[in-house]
């Protein structure tokens, strides 16, 4: 399979092969599904915390005598019946990690740039080097590839400096290696934009 490689300015200036058992893969949505659960998961940090009757301060003394007030009995003003006493069963802090294969993780990412290739929202730039990290420049830039306004994901190299402060700024924008590239990533960008250094660099990864 061969992609058009485009410039800044939106004319071809060649194409790059890209692998069909990469780009041509088959859905796997049941695979995308367990990747982002889990990426989801590893982002809640499980600090979350209750106390435990046992941890509520106070409530050594038993409020009252066991019979003759005409009360119920209690042993403990801390008790979870009581207002201010502990809570039953509450959050405690744990770890969300979900573990997923890396096989799994590497063809649910076949599976959803394929899916965007399919769509025409997967392209191909011989570079993504910008001469300065104005953001006002880059929606230009934007504008002469037509996707002025919408979600891309930029996916090049943590070296190219201008390219990550150019695209901070704006929420719509987001830049990211070409070896930390993940499923939800993809999955949240409208448009995904390579160099083809990149591209290749990612397919070479994910051939393997």
């Amino acid at each position: 399979m061969k992609l058009p490689v485009r410039n800044w300015e939106n004319n071809v200036v060649g194409e790059v092969e890209v692998p069909d058992e990469i780009f041509a893969y088959p859905p796997r949505p049941h695979l995308v599904w367990e990747v982002v659960k889990a990426y989801l998961a590893g982002l809640r940090r499980g600090t979350h915390a209750t106390k435990t009757r046992g941890m509520v301060s106070g409530g050594g003394k038993k409020p009252w005598r066991q019979k003759g007030t005409g009360r119920a009995r209690h042993g403990s003003i801390r008790s979870p019946l009581w207002r201010h006493g502990g809570t039953v069963f509450g959050p405690q802090p744990r770890d969300y990690t979900l573990k997923v294969n890396v096989k799994a993780k590497k063809n649910a990412l076949k599976s959803v740039l394929s899916e965007r290739l399919a769509q025409g929202r997967l392209h191909v730039l011989a570079d993504l080097e910008v001469p300065s990290p104005k953001t006002k420049e880059m929606v230009a830039r934007l504008s002469k590839l037509g996707l002025a306004g919408e979600k891309v994901l930029f996916v090049d190299s943590y070296d190219n400096l201008n390219l990550l402060l150019a695209t901070r700024n704006r929420p719509e924008l987001a830049t990211e290696d070409a070896g930390h590239v993940h499923v939800y990533e993809v999955l949240n960008a409208k448009h995904v934009v390579f160099s083809q250094k990149a591209l290749l660099a990612l397919t070479e990864v994910l051939a393997q």
